[in-house]
């Protein structure tokens, strides 16, 4: 939709109950499609997000799966020859292989498939070449939640998963910082804390100075205006930072609800999170 990024439209739809699924070797096309899960349509994402990937490989892919499903990574990668190391890699980090085998009763986590095709790093032998392979477990340790988002967003730009706020809501509230739904609820010029990830800055040519912030957390948006004063205090806080905490007083007239910011620090969350739209 071009204003905002696909992790902020994806959020959005699956506050509004739709729900997504991730990029699927076994199931994703080049675009995003619709499936049915029972009485219910889910979106797949497609191969299209998958980091570095070409369109014309991953149509290769589909065209191969359709003929004959694959049957491990080793299959994948003998019947798709213009998958690189590389691809196959961050196939692997996004988990998009992890259902590969599911068909022969073989669940892979990521490090599994990361393991699997360090294989590939050297040449088979020629007698080797059409032995058939499994996939198997690594002695590795499953990526943990936090290694998961930040594969998710570096490898697509996006997560299906909860947004990187969910994850310290409790210490937020701790902090006394609310969340962008509990902001529509409290009165005009009440003092607040909020915080969230930057996805928009704007600035127009008609604000007289005036920036314009849209934070996102893992209940919806909220927008923040900044003086001038607070803006020249500390700009490359406003400018560059991915998370921040804003402190400052609502502005609750007529259904329209802005944070006047006071005071702009930084937050620490995640590595990763959606982009911003900056200035455009």
């Amino acid at each position: 939709m071009g204003f905002y990024s696909p992790a902020t439209l994806i959020k959005d739809a699956q506050r509004h109950g739709l729900r997504v699924r991730p990029v699927d070797i076994t199931r994703s096309d080049w675009n995003c499609t619709l499936e049915r899960d029972k009485a219910e349509i889910v979106l797949r994402l497609g191969l299209r997000y998958v980091r570095g990937l070409r369109q014309q490989i991953a149509e290769e892919i589909v065209m191969r799966r359709n003929l004959n499903p694959f049957a491990s990574i080793s299959d994948l990668a003998k019947r798709v020859a213009e998958l690189s190391k590389a691809d196959l890699g961050m196939l692997a980090t996004i988990g998009a292989l992890n259902n590969i085998s599911a068909e022969f009763g073989r669940k892979l986590q990521r490090r599994d498939a990361l393991w699997q095709i360090q294989k590939y790093a050297s040449r088979v032998p020629r007698m080797l070449e059409d032995i058939a392979e499994h996939d198997e477990s690594s002695p590795l340790a499953p990526m943990t939640t936090a290694e998961r988002l930040v594969a998710d967003y570096h490898g697509t730009g996006v997560t299906i998963g909860p947004h990187p706020m969910h994850y310290r809501r409790e210490e937020l509230r701790q902090m006394g910082i609310v969340s962008a739904s509990e902001l529509k609820r409290l009165p005009n010029n009440k003092p607040v804390v909020a915080a969230g990830a930057v996805i928009t800055r704007q600035r127009p040519g008609t604000a007289r100075g005036l920036i314009f912030l849209t934070l996102e957390d893992e209940t919806g948006h909220a927008n923040v205006i900044v003086m001038p004063d607070v803006y020249r205090a500390d700009p490359m806080m406003v400018v560059h930072e991915r998370f921040i905490r804003v402190e400052g007083k609502i502005q609750n007239q007529d259904g329209i609800v802005h944070v006047k910011a006071e005071r702009i620090l930084p937050l620490v969350v995640s590595s990763a999170g959606p982009d911003s739209h900056d200035f455009h």
